[in-house]
This record gives C-alpha cells, sequence and structure tokens, in this order.
C-alpha cells in the first residue's frame, strides 16, 4: 500500500467495489485505483496536449519558453494533430471490430464456419434493402455473403462514392453537410491511413485542417460501428427486452464464475452456449454448474441476447477477483487491463486470451478461429472447471449488491415499443410526447470509468437529474452498466427518479406494449452507439428537420479511451451537442478548444462542452433540449401559420 490515506483510492460509488476496496486496504494487492492515485500528478503537458512525440527529434513541450517544437510546430498543430490520431486509434478498435464480425459473416455464408448460424433473417432482409441489395429469391446464405462482401467494400475498396453503410443510414442534411465540407470518406482503411499520414512531421501543419481531416476519419468510426451492430444482429439475433441482474452479488458461490470480458461477442456468445452444455462437467467437479457474467461491452452484448448478468464495469474489473470466486476471465480486445494478471496471481483464477492481437504475459492463451469458436469456447469453460477445483473456500466473500436489469432496448424493439402506441409510425409517439411538452427530450448517456473522477458518480448523477426532469434516456458501454449497477435500468427506479411527464409516457408506453419497462434504456455496446443514432436520424426525418434541430444530446461523464474521442467527434459532426465529464488534451491551445465548444456548432450544428461537475452538466444537458425543442415548437408554429416549410438553418 501507498502511503497516501486509504479514502484516496476508495474512489467509487458502487457499493460493492466500495466494499472490495474497504475489504482489501491493509493487504496490499495492486488495483487501477492506486495505480491512479502513483501517477500524481500527471504531466501537465501531456494533459494539455503540448507534448509532441511524433518524432525522433522529440519529445517537443511547448513553454513560453520554446513556444515551438523542434520542426517549427506550435501549440495548436501539435494539439490538433495529437487528438487526430486519438480519433484514428477510435475508429481503428471499432472499425476492426465491425471487420472481423463481416468476415466471420461471410465465413459462415460459405460454409466455413460450422458452429455459427444466421439467426435473424428478418434483419439481414432488412440491412440488405438498405445497402440496395435485393434479397427476393435468395437464401440466407447467399443474401449473406453479398451483405458481408459490399460490408467488406466499405474497408478498403474505392468505389467513388462514401462508405454504403455510412450514406444510407443518416440523413440527407447531414450527407450534404459532409459533401460541403469535403469530409465524406471513401473507404475506413484509406481515412485512418490518410489522417496518420496527414499528422505525420512534416506535412499537414494547418490545424483546422487536421481538425476535418479528424472528422472524416471519424465518420469512419461510426460506419465500422454501424456495421459492426447490424451485422452481429444477423448473426445472433437483434436484442429484444430481457431481465437480468447486475452488480457482484450475481457471482455465486456455488458455481464455476467464468467472466467474458473486452468488445467483440464472435468468442464469448460460443462461450455462453458452451457453459450450458458443460453443466455435468461443472457438476463432477463438484459445482452446480458454470455461471456466466460480463464486464465491459462483451459483457453488454451477451447481456442483450442471452440475459447474461454484469458483475461489474471498467474501472473495477480487477476487484471482483478479490471475492476469492471468479474461477476464469475470458477476455478478447479493448479496455482490458493488463493488471488483470498480477491480481490473478494472488488467487486461483485463469486468465484466458484469445486474441492474436490481445495478449498478457504470463496468461493462458486459447486462439481464437471462428472456424473451431465451440471447440475454442469449450476449451475456455474447461479451463475454468479446473480452476475451481483450486478455489480456496475461505477466501471467498462476495458482496451482497444486486439489482434487477432489464435490457435489450435494439433500435428495433424500440419501435416495436412505440409502434404499439401507433403502428403506422412509430417514432412519431416520442417526438409527440416531445412536441406536446411531456417529454423534454432523448439524451444519450455513453462512455467509460474514468478514475478521474469517482466511479459511476457523474454517470448517475446525470441520469437521475434528466430523469428528473424528464428526459428520454439511453445508454451504451459502461454508462449502462453504471446504470445496471445502481439498480436504474429497472421498472422500479421510474417511481422513485421519473418525473411526471416521463412517468405518465413510460407507463403508457408499458401498458400498450405489455413490456416491463426501465428508467434508462440500455441500447447496448460502444459499437452499438449507431442504434442511438439511427433514434436520432428516424426523429429527424419523421420532424422534417436535420439532426441538429432535434432536441437530442449526448454525454460522456467519464471518457477514458480513443474510442471516446472518435465517437464524441462523429457525435458533434452528426449534429448533437456532446458533454464529456473529463477534460480532453486540447487545452493547450485556445484555438482548437474553440473548435470544439464553439465554432463545431456554426459548421455542424452539434459541439464538444466540457464539464467536470456532473450537476453543472445536467444543467447544461437540460438547457441545450429545452433551447432546441422551444426553436423547433417556434418554428414549426410559424410555418403553419404562413404554409411554408420548416427552415433548416440552426
Amino acid at each position: 500500500m501507498s502511503a497516501k490515506k486509504a479514502k484516496d483510492f476508495k474512489n467509487t460509488s458502487d457499493p460493492a467495489a466500495l466494499e472490495i476496496l474497504e475489504q482489501i486496504e491493509d493487504k496490499g494487492y495492486d488495483t487501477a485505483f492506486q495505480r491512479y492515485l502513483d501517477q500524481q500528478p500527471q504531466c501537465n503537458y501531456g494533459s494539455t496536449g503540448v507534448c509532441c512525440r511524433i518524432c525522433l527529434n522529440g519529445p517537443c513541450r511547448i513553454t513560453k519558453k520554446a513556444p515551438k517544437g523542434v520542426c517549427g510546430a506550435t501549440a495548436y498543430t501539435i494539439v490538433a494533430r495529437g487528438i487526430a490520431r486519438a480519433v484514428a486509434g477510435g475508429c481503428s478498435a471499432h472499425s476492426d471490430h465491425g471487420r472481423h464480425v463481416a468476415e466471420t459473416l461471410l465465413e459462415v455464408a460459405e460454409g466455413h464456419a460450422k458452429d455459427y448460424k444466421i439467426t435473424d433473417s428478418d434483419k439481414l432482409k432488412r440491412v440488405a434493402d438498405r445497402v440496395g441489395i435485393s434479397y427476393e429469391g435468395k437464401d440466407d446464405n447467399t443474401l449473406a455473403a453479398e451483405v458481408a462482401k459490399l460490408a467488406l467494400e466499405d474497408f478498403g475498396t474505392y468505389k467513388g462514392v462514401p462508405p454504403v453503410w455510412l450514406s444510407t443510414t443518416i440523413t440527407e442534411g447531414r450527407m450534404k453537410k459532409f459533401n460541403e465540407c469535403n469530409i465524406l470518406p471513401a473507404n475506413i482503411n484509406g481515412s485512418v491511413v490518410e489522417i496518420l499520414h496527414q499528422t505525420h512531421i512534416g506535412v499537414d501543419a494547418d490545424p483546422v485542417n487536421i481538425i476535418f481531416g479528424a472528422l472524416k476519419t471519424a465518420l469512419c468510426d461510426y460506419t465500422g460501428m454501424h456495421i459492426a451492430t447490424d451485422l452481429t444482429d444477423v448473426l445472433f439475433g437483434t436484442p429484444k427486452p430481457v431481465k437480468s441482474e447486475a452488480n457482484m452479488g450475481v457471482i455465486d458461490p456455488e458455481m464455476v464464475n467464468l467472466v467474458v470480458h473486452g468488445h467483440n461477442p464472435l468468442l464469448s456468445e460460443m462461450v455462453v452456449k458452451a457453459a450450458k452444455e458443460m453443466k455435468a462437467d461443472a457438476e463432477a467437479a463438484g459445482a452446480k454448474g458454470v455461471k456466466c457474467m460480463g464486464i465491459c461491452c462483451t459483457g453488454n452484448e451477451v447481456l442483450m441476447r442471452q440475459g447474461v448478468p454484469i458483475v461489474t464495469s471498467y474501472a473495477s474489473q480487477e476487484l471482483i477477483m478479490m471475492t476469492g470466486a471468479i474461477d476464469a476471465y475470458v477476455v478478447d480486445v479493448q479496455c482490458i487491463m493488463p493488471g488483470l494478471r498480477a491480481v490473478s496471481e494472488c488467487f486461483h483464477t485463469r486468465i484466458i486470451t484469445t486474441s492474436s492481437i490481445s495478449k498478457i504475459p504470463g496468461s493462458y492463451h486459447i486462439a481464437y478461429n471462428e472456424k473451431y469458436a465451440m471447440e475454442n469456447a469449450k476449451d475456455v469453460v474447461r479451463t475454468a472447471i479446473a480452476a475451481y477445483k483450486e478455489r480456496k473456500p475461505g477466501v471467498v466473500n462476495i458482496p451482497k449488491v444486486v439489482k434487477d436489469v432489464i435490457a435489450g432496448f435494439s433500435f428495433e424493439a424500440m419501435m416495436d415499443i412505440f409502434a404499439s402506441v401507433n403502428k403506422e409510425n412509430p417514432i412519431r409517439v416520442l417526438n409527440d410526447a416531445i412536441m406536446e411538452g411531456q417529454v423534454k427530450g432523448v439524451a444519450l448517456m455513453a462512455g467509460c470509468n474514468n478514475l478521474k473522477a469517482k466511479q459511476d458518480d457523474g454517470h448517475n448523477t446525470i441520469a437521475k437529474e434528466l430523469a428528473k426532469n424528464n428526459v428520454f434516456v439511453v445508454a451504451t458501454g459502461c454508462a449502462a452498466q453504471s446504470y445496471a449497477k445502481e439498480g436504474l435500468l429497472s421498472s422500479a427506479a421510474i417511481d422513485e427518479y421519473a418525473g411526471d411527464g416521463l412517468k405518465a409516457f413510460l407507463k403508457k408506453l408499458s401498458d400498450a406494449s405489455g413490456v416491463e419497462l426501465p428508467l434508462v434504456f440500455h441500447m447496448g455496446s460502444c459499437v452499438d452507439n449507431s442504434r442511438c443514432y439511427d433514434l436520432a436520424t428516424a426523429m429527424a426525418n419523421d420532424m422534417g428537420v436535420d439532426v441538429p434541430r432535434i432536441p437530442y444530446v449526448g454525454s460522456a461523464p467519464e471518457a477514458m479511451s480513443e474510442k471516446a474521442v472518435s465517437i464524441g467527434s462523429w457525435v458533434v459532426a452528426l449534429g448533437l451537442p456532446c458533454h464529456v465529464g473529463v477534460w480532453p488534451p486540447i487545452e493547450g491551445s485556445p484555438l482548437v478548444n474553440d473548435v470544439a465548444q464553439l465554432i463545431a456548432h456554426d459548421v455542424y450544428g452539434g459541439f464538444f462542452y466540457f464539464e467536470t461537475d456532473p450537476n453543472i452538466a445536467a444543467e447544461k444537458l437540460l438547457y441545450h433540449l429545452d433551447y432546441r425543442a422551444w426553436k423547433l415548437k417556434v418554428q414549426k408554429a410559424t410555418a403553419e401559420k404562413l404554409g411554408t416549410d420548416l427552415i433548416h438553418l440552426w
């Protein structure tokens, strides 16, 4: 343990995580909470974005004494290059995920991945129809092969037109705007290569031009995410409302406890299936069965489709091993702390890596191959069962914290619920509620955990304040897991936190559909932010306006990764105000900072604002919703009075 006070490293509002941190206070276990403190004070040059490591002349730090780097780059160039490269990193992570899913769908269609099947034929046809592929007279495999090949063309084939998964999922107004600004990408891979080239030493020094290049790359991030969402639905089914549980109380001391963690569901779906099939193997080892539970977006994927419970979220991923009851961690890619391995050395837990690009020294490695997916999955479960035999009952101590969860709200599931009120035009149900003042608007809560903030506090504080003020809240990623652990993904939370208007709106939907609804709607993993934007596109098209006009905002209270930077960038470019609860590394350039928070609005209608206080952030989100709703209502009334179309300026 560091000499720092114990209260300094108990930086969480999750009661289960807090209980574990209190238990280990004097045991010297290595955790992200303590490592964050050990890093203090963090480098101010890096925090403000004025440290450049792009070439070997550096690192260069911008100061009053040295206002330019060795090459002559000033702060605004260095900051712009740094943030653009973060966008490229985030786009690469999401899009590599999407590419892997597309390649697997093609393998399935061609008969090379026998353990998978096309689960949702209707979704396959809807996607094919949207991207311009006829499905008449074609079997599922033939159609899936065509869809998968077209998706793969969006990654790397120059067609002389923008990526299909971009152009067919956004409004005409957004396409026109991107064309005017010359940021329509040709393909995903090319745009990532281009922005890395653009930000190489001796290429682009114009910060505004670099930012435009970053936004082009961010649109590719959106494209790759939408591909991942669509094709995962085709393979495993489009989520529908499902009940489950969340937080560390889901760990069962009498079961083999197996955690799936990461972001790509291709193996985790198989692991969940294998766990059910191998109950007898677990019983032979003395357990009652195998219980799967999830962390991060792999956890969200299997929650949405299989009802697998959420055990915790990113920041506290190490802590669950300290319950002494986690037998195996199977990880794929993204947001996996290398520190997991050090903690596992103190327990019996097996850390199992599965990806050729994501390994941790000292862990077990089971190389995932889609051609042998079920065999790989069973190897994972066998490893977990073997670890269970080594569990030490005397060290098992599981926090008794568990919350009810209702998840599974894909865009399609949400439209089905709205259709129970208005079958002919489901989205009109939400738009009418907004225009009539029953609901203030929509807020997308997304993003990670960041140990610069108190874990989950920003997420939960903002969501509760928005709900109290009649905002319809949707969520993805670790934000959704914060709400799961807090109990906000339950119907009971409606009575406790919802304002009268939101409460009446949700009751109307529940009564009409027969579906029990939660306060906050869990729409999926990080790539499933594409589902949330589909909701924005539908709202805008129904209202007859472009997205910058609709009462819809985004918030990432604990943004942490490059993926959060890329998501936020396309959210802004696609026309939405985007709150971020931590300061990104751009303060070193007032120009870049002003572009993000002020000038972006003039060009795209969306903009960033940075606020670390969740209460103030909620106030600002409510202001932006009020302003957009008020302006839209006034302009709609004026257009009706004068018999003209709605104006399209913002």
